[in-house]
């Protein structure tokens, strides 16, 4: 008799990872249970109650093509639209979202509690279980075990977490939850590579104690930009944020108290993020500036805390008070929640597949900040693609890989398999050589289908998104046809200008004309990157054989040998980005592969 499992899939820990690879699985038609320490802060925002920006909004636009829930719940909790980057070409933009913190928790897990294949329990995982050397399930610290056919861990920052303020330390994965216990040495046990890195977060500020007629409004766009392909408009009322900058004073409190800072005493171990430091680093870092800017963002419509962007601080509590009071606007300011950081076990991701299987131990996946990843958006982008991984395992079929010139989310997780991260990895539009190719406006077109034959987009987003590629195709039929696409090349002349001179351009929607503007306005360059595209299919199809033996490889050098044994890349394009391979390793490994490949011998090497 074949043995039974109490679910199809375990997902361990209900953060923005947690959610859309819960959600992925249970639409998809598996039996899916979420399990983690506090069913009332699933979909919590740990950090900034923010959604997008710059490559992040790419990375929410995608979620949403391929059927995630991510930009659903940030369009109808958001109080503030913007898009950035505007100034600049398409394929740097990126939308930003400022949102009510507790609505979107609770329009997340109702939507994990209204989801049909899905139960969500309260419990610590303390060990996964394995089953004829794969994993089949977990163990919670009350002793009780739950199997299931696949494993995800999604545990943020939760693994031995250590909470810091100043010189205080308390154990802690947020503030007000524990830290998960007993996990990280059980992945040890296992085989896995554990690391460790550090994060931190702003002080919460009470807003009626702000001084905001001195401060820089900064409104929303109108009409404001969202996040879901469909959606309409906002749901909530929309508010301003504000704008204020330390000064010198600010800094001289801040260098003041570094003999407390826990960070500078070396008293943190973890590797914190480069890109997003706290105030303490930027100070000493960057000493020839005379300020910092700061954002002041609402934490939602019921509440009067504020969220100061750009103060995160494990600093003591009373020096976060006095270099607060030095900012204009803040003199007179009280902090309802101090800043502080934490340190957390992480995973190095170069252990994984680039499924997100991980390679010690199958049948067990990984996603979010475990793999060494920073941020909301990076999380969610990995959850889904662990979950549709999850479930294609369990159905027998085709892992899905999403590769650099589909998708952001495929720049990121090539990125963390093939390279690695030692600190918080956090995506930038710079690190997508495509981008062009991989902007906000066209994620549907390019991830639309994926979702639907995956069955995570209904009929109705199918149908919206095949009618959008028809009407594109007819509107530069049209601009081709009455001699208008040389005119439109000109950066003054918008579409709707030349409505003038023929009015069938405006029979297109918006979002049909925008498309076809940036295609006829950037053609060279996209035809350009569509050429480099082309070269890079050609390298990605050709597989390396999965159990090609490194060693057994003459003229590799020992060290090509280990980082290859050690990523195990699935095509000689992977190979080709991992770090210390030489160009004459990839041509010895690409003749040793097409003879392979005509030979259909095994991977052995002679």
């Amino acid at each position: 008799m074949a043995f039974r499992f109490d679910f199809d899939v375990i997902v361990v820990g209900g953060g923005h990872a947690g959610c859309e690879a819960a959600l992925a699985s249970a639409r998809m038609g598996c039996s899916t249970l979420v399990l983690t320490q506090n069913p009332d802060t699933i979909g919590l925002m740990s950090c900034n109650p923010a959604i997008g920006g710059l490559a992040k909004g790419n990375l929410v636009r995608e979620i949403d093509a391929m059927g995630g829930e991510m930009g659903r719940a940030a369009d109808e909790t958001g109080i503030q639209f913007r898009k950035l980057n505007m100034k600049k070409g398409p394929a740097v933009r990126g939308t930003r979202a400022q949102c009510d913190r507790q609505r979107y928790r609770l329009r997340m897990k109702s939507a994990l509690e209204r989801q049909e294949n899905l139960t969500i329990k309260q419990g610590m995982v303390v060990e996964v279980l394995i089953r004829d050397g794969a994993a089949a399930g977990v163990k919670t610290d009350t002793g009780q075990e739950l199997s299931s056919d696949v494993v995800v861990l999604t545990t943020g920052t939760f693994l031995n977490g250590l909470m810091h303020i100043g010189l205080s330390q308390c154990p802690g994965g947020r503030a007000g939850d524990p830290p998960s216990r007993g996990l990280s040495e059980n992945l040890k046990g296992l085989g896995l590579e554990i690391g460790r890195l550090k994060t931190g977060t702003t002080p919460r500020l009470d807003g009626r104690t702000i001084d905001y007629s001195r401060l820089t409004k900064q409104k929303g766009d109108e009409p404001p930009p969202l996040f879901s392909f469909s959606s309409k408009k906002p749901s909530l009322p929309q508010v301003p944020c504000w704008i204020t900058y330390t000064n010198p004073e600010t800094h001289r409190v801040i260098k003041g108290g570094l003999d407390r800072s826990p960070l500078f005493t070396g008293v943190i171990k973890g590797v914190g993020p480069r890109y997003c430091p706290s105030i303490e680093d930027k100070v000493v870092r960057f000493s020839h500036r005379e300020r910092h800017q700061v954002f002041l963002e609402p934490d939602g419509l019921d509440t009067h805390e504020v969220y100061p962007n750009g103060l995160s601080t494990s600093l003591p509590h009373d020096i976060q008070l006095s270099f607060l009071r030095t900012i204009e606007g803040l003199e007179k300011v009280e902090i309802v929640r101090p800043g502080y950081a934490v340190e957390y076990d992480f995973v190095p991701p170069i252990q994984l597949h680039p499924t997100l299987e991980t390679k010690p131990v199958k049948r067990l996946f990984h996603a979010g900040q475990i793999n060494g990843t920073s941020g909301y958006e990076e999380a969610g982008a990995q959850g889904l693609i662990a979950g549709i991984n999850a479930v294609r395992m369990v159905q027998g079929k085709e892992p899905l890989i999403l590769d650099r010139a589909q998708a952001y989310i495929g720049v990121l997780i090539d990125d963390l398999v093939t390279k690695g991260t030692m600190e918080p990895y956090r995506m930038f539009t710079s690190r997508a050589e495509y981008r062009l190719i991989l902007r906000e406006d066209n994620a549907d077109l390019r991830l639309r289908e994926i979702g639907f034959a995956n069955g995570l987009v209904d009929q109705d987003g199918i149908q919206a998104v095949r009618a959008k590629k028809e009407g594109l195709n007819r509107l530069l039929a049209l601009l081709d046809s009455k001699n208008l696409k040389q005119a439109l090349k000109r950066p003054e002349i918008a579409i709707e200008k030349l409505s003038a001179i023929n009015k069938e351009l405006l029979n297109a929607p918006p979002e049909v004309r925008e498309q076809a503007e940036i295609q006829v306005k950037y053609e060279g360059y996209i035809d350009r990157q569509m050429d480099q595209i082309e070269r890079f299919k050609k390298a990605e199809s050709l597989r390396i054989p999965p159990d090609i033996n490194y060693n057994g490889l003459p003229g590799l050098s020992t060290e090509a040998r280990e980082k290859l044994s050690k990523i195990r890349p699935i095509s000689l394009g992977q190979a080709s980005r991992v770090a210390g391979i030489p160009p004459s390793a990839i041509s010895i490994l690409h003749i040793h592969t097409v003879k392979m490949r005509k030979g259909g011998g095994s991977g052995q090497g002679a």
